[in-house]
């Protein structure tokens, strides 16, 4: 790989849970540099990346050709998982995007989910959505990690499709935090939960100071904030 190629420490996360010879999409592919990082380390992985405007697209097939990786990267223009044709990729890719809204591409492309072994997603807020729609959908969470990046925190989730029959129910906590992070907790997972802890008494506080309360979601961020202060007295946390 050229020197001069250097893909961020969350992106190189997710392209970890990418198998060998992959067959993926990455959607909302920031310059193609997923692709192509992924493409240069592997000589039989084979890319679409798909971007829904056309300045981030030209910027994209511009990456791929610099590396001469036209012949295994598509580049194309489209909304969300339109890009992709039914049976065409095993794996799919969504990164750097709220959860939300990888929900929502995920939902307008369910059509093309067949084929589709393995999602690959790093939301960079409301990860339990995500979980949600896989739960939802017959993709079984087998990977979570919490990253730590330029004073940042992303979560990666990884859901591969269910084949055993069994349908997996997540309780609410468990979708806020994630069920894997919960059994490991690192140090990364923490610090994040220290810093969303300070967010949500800010948020509780105005809340509480409304003229007009919403008494509905301040019960939702008060049960929030009971678990995140019983997960931050975890004994094996050494700040």
């Amino acid at each position: 790989m050229s020197n001069n190629f250097k893909l961020s420490k969350r992106l190189t996360r997710v392209a970890a849970y990418l198998p060998a010879g992959a067959l993926f999409a990455d959607i909302g592919s920031d310059h193609a540099y997923l692709p192509c990082y992924v493409c240069l380390l592997d000589n039989n992985a084979k890319a679409i990346a798909g971007e829904v405007n056309a300045g981030p697209y030209d910027s994209a097939r511009e990456t791929v050709n610099h590396y001469k990786l036209t012949q295994r990267i598509d580049v194309r223009l489209g909304n969300g998982l339109e890009v992709v044709k039914q049976g065409e990729i095993k794996q799919l890719v969504i990164a750097g995007m709220g959860g939300s809204l990888i929900r929502s591409i995920l939902e307008d492309g369910e059509d093309k989910f067949d084929c589709i072994e393995r999602i690959i997603t790093q939301p960079n807020v409301d990860a339990k959505n995500v979980r949600s729609w896989m739960m939802k959908n017959n993709y079984t969470i087998t990977s979570e990690e919490v990253i730590e990046e330029n004073g940042h925190f992303y979560e990666i989730i990884v859901g591969d499709v269910n084949t055993s029959g069994n349908i997996s129910r997540l309780t609410d906590k468990k979708l806020f935090f994630g069920p894997l992070l919960l059994q490991n907790k690192t140090n990364a997972f923490y610090r994040k939960w220290e810093r969303e802890q300070n967010k949500l008494q800010f948020v509780i506080e105005q809340l509480k100071q409304a003229k007009i309360p919403n008494d509905v979601k301040l019960e939702k961020f008060q049960t929030e904030l009971e678990w995140i202060r019983e997960e931050l007295q975890d004994d094996k946390y050494n700040p």
